[in-house]
């Protein structure tokens, strides 16, 4: 099912808030879109209104071209998983997946076969004659899936829908809905604020703020290439650095202590956009700054001797943190050697990976 928002706006009367911003987003047929933002920044009320839940206060919203606005929840034929399992306790698993039938209608010898189908689909064979008690959260959530599954409808819609469970089921869950995509070949609209569970599972992101799309792209699209600020800071563990400075004519930048030479693309770059001596955002990410021996360290290169305030480490890897005048860095490295607080290093930027912005629009220059 191909699904069309078309500046799309939610207002609440009550206050004049504009929760949705001019939405525009086509999902194209058995995609994995994931609607992914901070708590409050619409991706919530953007699937409720395309699942009928909220009205549309302007724009059109259609699916495989027919205009959905008018159309009631129950008749738009999709299935919605909530953050809450809202299964019904006096009933055994079996139940809770046959009740969407029932309602409609659909002949004994049918519902059995749906229901077998989805319960070995989602590996809940063993566990048919159990009540909701009786089982663990991530059993609950399958149930949950399971109800919806079995309504075979063409558009699947979800939101938060593990935001209940502990870190190691939502690494097990996110892996298991993804299969389950696959398998069903349905078009699924995800609804998270988790950035790990969206590059993870879809095939598209789309990054909000404010009610309003930021990017839209493939996981590896929007991590590589952001379009802004936010999007380079809300993607990607731990966050991308973003140092404020300035590139002089000498083809440097230039940051409190910190001077190192910029490539020539890059150089031409801040040439193009007038932004020479002028204030600038240099954005890299923690992996791409990397501890080098003395030996190979070059002082007028893109190489940097810094004290580490904290040495983080995470097993395998440290997080190193350290400071340019007052603003903050995180550098990302194999933990192959000991790392210490207070220890001076040498760091090596790998400029070529790096981005620059605009600090008046926030946005990357291309």
């Amino acid at each position: 099912m191909v699904i069309q928002l078309k500046h799309v706006k939610k207002i609440y009367n009550k206050n004049s808030i504009e929760v949705v911003k001019d939405f525009n987003l086509t999902i194209d047929d058995k995609e994995f879109v994931v609607f992914v933002g901070p708590s409050g920044c619409g991706k919530s009320t953007t699937l409720r209104m395309i699942a009928g839940l909220e009205n549309i206060t302007k724009g059109e919203i259609t699916f495989d071209g027919k205009v959905m606005n008018n159309v009631s929840p129950g008749e738009r034929n999709v299935a919605m998983v909530f953050q809450s399992y809202a299964l019904y306790p006096n009933m055994s698993v079996y139940k809770n997946m046959e009740f969407p039938l029932k309602m409609k209608k659909v002949p004994k010898p049918e519902r059995e076969i749906r229901i077998m189908r989805a319960a070995k689909m989602l590996g809940l064979t063993d566990f048919l004659e159990r009540k909701p008690k009786n089982l663990s959260g991530g059993q609950r959530q399958r149930v949950a899936l399971g109800r919806e599954i079995v309504r075979d409808v063409d558009l699947f819609l979800m939101d938060e829908p593990l935001s209940n469970l502990d870190a190691k089921l939502r690494v097990q869950m996110r892996s298991e809905i993804t299969k389950l995509h696959k398998k069903l070949q349905k078009t699924f609209i995800y609804v998270t604020h988790d950035q790990v569970e969206a590059m993870t599972m879809a095939s598209k992101i789309v990054i909000m703020k404010d009610g309003e799309i930021q990017q839209v792209g493939s996981p590896k699209e929007v991590y590589d290439n952001p379009a802004n600020i936010f999007v380079g800071g809300f993607i990607g563990t731990p966050a991308m650095n973003f140092i404020h400075g300035k590139i002089n004519r000498e083809g440097h930048f230039v940051s409190d202590n910190l001077k190192i030479k910029m490539p020539k693309e890059k150089y031409q770059l801040a040439v193009k956009n007038s932004l020479v001596d002028q204030p600038i955002v240099l954005g890299i990410r923690p992996e791409d700054i990397s501890m080098i021996e003395d030996e190979a360290f070059n002082n007028s290169s893109q190489n940097y001797r810094v004290k580490i305030d904290s040495a983080e480490l995470l097993g395998s890897e440290y997080n190193l943190i350290f400071y340019i005048g007052q603003q903050k860095i995180i550098s990302k490295i194999k933990a192959n050697r000991l790392v210490r607080d207070e220890q001076e290093v040498n760091l090596a930027f790998d400029l070529d990976k790096c981005h620059l912005f605009d600090p008046k629009t926030t946005l990357r220059l291309s």
